[in-house]
């Protein structure tokens, strides 16, 4: 139990960190340092119209002049220190500085009370601006730093004890010290007991409050790491398929899936695999790259999911993720604009003397199993059912019949009662596909 305790108590290593989640929890401190100083002009501004409300000073010029330009000069400093936080990250001096310009201003007031009220110095030990205090450590604590919210309550306690000894010093003709508890309340007389209590109260608090934010420090580092990680490895996976599985309420289970209607569509480079034997490394990356750009970009606009990259090939998925009634009108649709961005993409390609890149695509829709499959760790969310081997038979297919884009009767069918509408009446071709039985009706959408 204690070896559990010291390690919860352990700093969090941020030295062990990559420099991005560095970065990551440093911009999540300099939001919560903005905070706190829009937090303090809040306050000093409560502190201002107290002032203001309250009754007219009876001391001397000191207290008439000194209350009003403290509080001036806490509201400037403030002002400036928000500026300064929002266009750059403040070092770690002016954060310890900050904590000790709180304290110093509130101590200052206090002080002020006894002069105000023409009381003896004593008289400014039972005001309870004292409070303000702990609400100055706790302002700290939004940095999530146990350091700053120390350095605070190490501030106030340091502040209080001498407010106490001014008191108890500044009379010596008489001693203002006493340990009668109702004779305190009702004079203006030192309880020493009762002021050690404060301090012990204000170091408590701050002790309190800095092993909390050791514990949750460790969780905000741990949450910035798996954070950046998630963001890092997202760009792994469809952002659907990731939505999905944050927002459900059970673990993703191996072995389990649904049936739903589920457009399949496949795009690939025609010859691209021969072109790329002859072409450096780089340069058929920057192709695939711009191709993926292309297209990808098309697909996700019409609410496809990337199933999988496949070399020069994409898989996509419509209505696999959640159940979409329209699933086949969105995948045709998007197949349509991927005809009109390759017929482009040609275009772009021999007006720059380049080799032209012909894309072969289509779609097949159709009852599907959707689920998660995979081993241990590493799982994969993806789609069975004779739709999705037909999609990528009707997309080889397409080189023999020199076509671009094709699909099937029954996947039309699907479409046109929920909306969709070819661009260009469909051609229809009844034939046989290599690799599935039977004779098929075909739509070319793209010739």
């Amino acid at each position: 139990m204690l070896t559990r305790i010291k390690e919860t108590l352990r700093p969090a290593p941020m030295s062990e960190l990559p420099e991005r989640v560095i970065d990551q929890i440093h911009a999540r401190e300099d939001e919560a340092e903005v905070l706190v100083r829009i937090l303090q002009l809040i306050i000093v501004i409560i502190f201002g119209t107290l002032y203001a409300v309250s009754p007219t000073p009876t001391g001397g010029m000191m207290t008439i002049v000194f209350t009003p330009a403290a509080i001036g000069f806490y509201f400037f400093v403030t002002v400036f220190g928000l500026v300064w936080s929002l266009r750059a990250r403040l070092p770690d001096w002016a954060v310890y500085w900050s904590s000790i310009m709180d304290m110093g201003l509130l101590f200052a007031i206090i002080w002020s009370f006894a002069d105000q009220y023409s009381q003896p110095a004593a008289f400014y030990l039972k005001a309870p601006t004292l409070l303000y205090v702990f609400i100055f450590i706790a302002l700290r604590a939004l940095r999530f730093q146990a350091r700053f919210v120390i350095a605070a309550g190490l501030a106030g306690a340091a502040g209080w004890i001498a407010l106490v000894v001014y008191a108890v010093a500044i009379e010596p003709e008489q001693s203002v010290i006493t340990r009668d508890y109702v004779a305190y309340l009702t004079n203006n007389l030192v309880l020493i007991g009762g002021e050690i209590d404060k301090v012990v109260s204000i170091l408590m608090v701050t002790g309190i409050l800095a092993i909390a934010l050791l514990r949750a420090r460790r969780s905000v580092v741990q949450a910035a790491s798996e954070g950046t990680a998630a963001r890092d490895l997202s760009r792994f996976f469809d952002a659907s398929v990731a939505s999905k599985i944050r927002a459900s309420g059970n673990e993703t289970a191996l072995g389990q899936g649904v049936i739903r209607n589920v457009a399949i569509l496949n795009v690939d480079l025609r010859g691209f695999t021969q072109l790329a034997a002859t072409l450096p490394a780089p340069e058929v990356m920057a192709i695939l790259a711009d191709y993926q750009a292309r297209f990808v970009a098309i697909i996700r606009a019409h609410g496809g999911a990337i199933d999988k990259f496949l070399g020069d090939g994409i898989m996509a998925t419509f209505g696999a993720v959640e159940t979409d009634e329209t699933a086949a009108a969105s995948a045709l649709s998007a197949l349509e604009d991927i005809v009109t961005e390759s017929r482009a993409w040609i275009v772009e390609r021999e007006s720059a003397g380049l080799p032209p890149l012909i894309t072969n695509a289509a779609v097949a829709a159709g009852p599907t199993v959707c689920g998660v499959v995979g081993h241990g760790s590493r799982l994969e969310y993806t789609v069975i059912g004779p739709s999705v081997n037909f999609s990528a038979k009707l997309e080889k297919y397409n080189k023999q019949l020199g076509t671009l884009a094709l699909t099937n009767a029954e996947t039309l069918a699907l479409a046109k009662p929920v909306g969709f509408t070819p661009k260009t009446p469909p051609r229809m071709v009844s034939c046989e596909v290599d690799g599935v039985a039977g004779q098929h009706s075909l739509a070319v959408m793209g010739e």
